[in-house]
């Protein structure tokens, strides 16, 4: 596909440098930093490697992308830049590589959202290893530093759903120096200036939100720090894996954590340094400021879109962090259970730079986030937030310390509204129902009237009191209240507005029986059932340990769990009877 003249002068902002033709261009002989990911590169704040890359360029560092390398041929992708200065960073990309290529029946997909044209293939399993496997082996004495979330929700011992097994932490796979788990803005920033007169472990190993292997004499000098049950013993009895993860949960929900976890693997000791406080309003702010270019790397120009580009090009992410605590989803372990939310100012600058975009009609795609309705939502009483262990703000009931008023929320939207070359700005993002204040319906009628096309995505994912307990979700009954809601809406301003749930099969603790209710309590109310899914129990999640141990790790209470692809494929069909 050949750019039009307003695309290339929207590329004025350049990307970073993905060939050393493009390192030339800019004066460079050589680079301080090799970002190495398993994505196609996007220069854009939805694409971590992006991020990183930009926050490095920003340090003063010259920074090079190298997208979707070969990793079965001479390895020229890896070699191409010789030896960084200062360290090669890996990432698999936006996603687990084994969630990328599988089906939750264990399928190999067909295409591949994060690459040019779809396809699949432009990836290895298990990315994060292999990239880091191959950059040791050519350069032995430059660092490793691995991130992003394959290498975030593997940094303990883990059930891997592909394999069927528990695995190591990655880092005794990959053989990486230095792992940054969770969102890295603030710590990768660290970990650059305490690199600058090179690799000293030293002062690495003192800072926050880093995992690195250690040998038994650093173990003996730690004071205060959590030890879990080793890994070896993990694999011999799933109680002691169960216990690590509530261990390990309850640590990363605390509203400040000075708590190093510590793991066996064999005779070397994983160290799993405490986080970063949540960031502030400027540190968000900052990392969605920077000067993307918003588009692909130009090398994409005629291979086809990239479809998870395209999806979000022209949307706005509001916040970061989810105090929802599902237990099948990693936003919360990878993000944080508390929401930074960016400043009102930071939102309308990135609004009206999406206006001058190419392309561009005047339709944003999305004001959202990981749940679309959490933007300017904290705890009232930081006190009792920094005392709190619950996983979830939201379940089993709302905490009454979250202050979930959403009157924030509905001035910058009448805000964006408002802006020059905006149209109409629509909730793409599923929306919390449960954490609609007392408002009289307002934030519900403006949603409805002003910011949908006419469909309403919620997730209430199962119907089944038992099964929700375990997912974390709330009463079924709450969906159904909303339902009504919207129709009122609807008959009030003489609109129409379907709303479409999100349905989960095959979750520990739901039986066919389940399935069944679903189908039939689904069908009376007449609800078009099209989003759905099988679970897949991806790493770090309760429902993965849940799947694995066939228990709940919080309660001990025994669990009946879908393991068979014949038992998955029983309860999915529930959902088209």
């Amino acid at each position: 596909m050949k750019c039009s003249l307003k695309t290339l002068q929207h590329r004025k902002m350049s990307t970073l440098p993905t060939t050393v033709k493009e390192m030339r261009a800019l004066g460079w002989d050589a680079v301080d930093a090799v970002l190495v990911t398993g994505d196609a590169y996007v220069d854009h704040p939805s694409f971590g490697a992006a991020v990183v890359g930009r926050l490095l360029e920003a340090e003063g560092l010259r920074v090079a992308v190298v997208a979707q390398p070969n990793w079965s041929d001479d390895l020229r992708d890896f070699r191409k830049f010789g030896a960084p200065r200062l360290f090669f960073g890996v990432t698999s990309g936006a996603m687990d590589s084994m969630v990328c290529h599988y089906t939750a029946h264990k399928r190999l997909r067909s295409d591949d959202a994060y690459t040019a044209g779809g396809e699949a293939g432009r990836r290895p399993d298990r990315a994060v290893t292999v990239y880091s496997q191959i950059l040791k082996r050519l350069y032995p004495h430059t660092p490793v530093v691995v991130g992003g979330i394959e290498a975030s929700l593997r940094r303990l011992a883990h059930y891997d759903y592909w394999d069927d097994r528990l695995r190591p932490s990655i880092l005794t796979e990959s053989g990486a120096d230095l792992l940054v788990y969770g969102m890295a803005d603030r710590t990768i920033v660290e970990v650059v200036r305490a690199m600058r007169n090179g690799f000293n472990a030293k002062l690495l190993r003192r800072l926050r939100q880093v995992a690195f292997v250690a040998d038994g004499n650093y173990v003996a000098r730690l004071d205060g720090a959590l030890m879990l049950n080793s890994f070896e013993r993990c694999v011999a009895d799933p109680a002691a894996f169960a216990e690590n993860f509530v261990r390990t949960e309850t640590e990363s929900n605390r509203l400040e954590s000075d708590t190093t976890l510590v793991e066996r693997v064999g005779d070397s000791y994983i160290i799993v340094n405490p986080p970063h406080p949540t960031l502030t309003e400027s540190e968000i702010d900052r990392s969605f400021d920077l000067p993307y270019a918003r588009l692909p790397h130009p090398r994409y120009d005629g291979k086809g879109a990239i479809p998870a580009f395209e999806m979000i090009k022209f949307s706005v992410n509001l916040h970061r962090g989810c105090f929802g605590g599902c237990s099948f989803c990693a936003i919360s372990a990878h993000q944080g259970k508390f929401v930074v939310s960016r400043s009102e100012r930071s939102v309308l600058a990135e609004v009206d730079r999406i206006t001058k975009m190419p392309d561009f009609k005047g339709y944003l795609s999305d004001l959202g986030g990981p749940s679309a309705n959490m933007y300017g939502m904290a705890g009232r009483d930081k006190t009792l937030c920094a005392k709190c262990l619950r996983p979830s703000c939201a379940w089993p009931s709302v905490c009454r310390n979250l202050d979930r008023s959403h009157a924030r929320m509905l001035s910058l939207y009448a805000q964006v509204r408002a802006r020059k070359g905006i149209k109409k700005a629509f909730i793409g993002s599923g929306i919390r129902y449960d954490l609609f204040e007392n408002d009289g319906g307002r934030y519900l009628r403006e949603v409805v009237v002003n910011h949908t096309s006419g469909r309403l995505k919620v997730a209430p994912e199962h119907t089944e009191d038992t099964v929700l307990r375990l997912m974390r979700k709330p009463p079924f009954g709450s969906f159904v209240a909303l339902a009504d809601d919207v129709a009122c809406v609807c008959r009030a301003e003489g609109i129409s507005c379907q709303v479409v749930p999100y349905f989960i099969s095959s979750h520990p603790g739901c039986t066919e029986r389940d399935m069944r209710r679903l189908s039939e309590k689904t069908r009376r109310l007449g609800c078009r059932i099209e989003q759905v899914q099988d679970l897949t129990p991806t790493p770090m999640t309760l429902s993965s340990v849940m799947f694995y141990c066939g228990f709940d790790p919080y309660t001990g209470e025994k669990l009946y769990v879908a393991r068979s692809m014949d038992e998955k494929r029983k309860q999915k069909k529930w959902f088209f009877k």
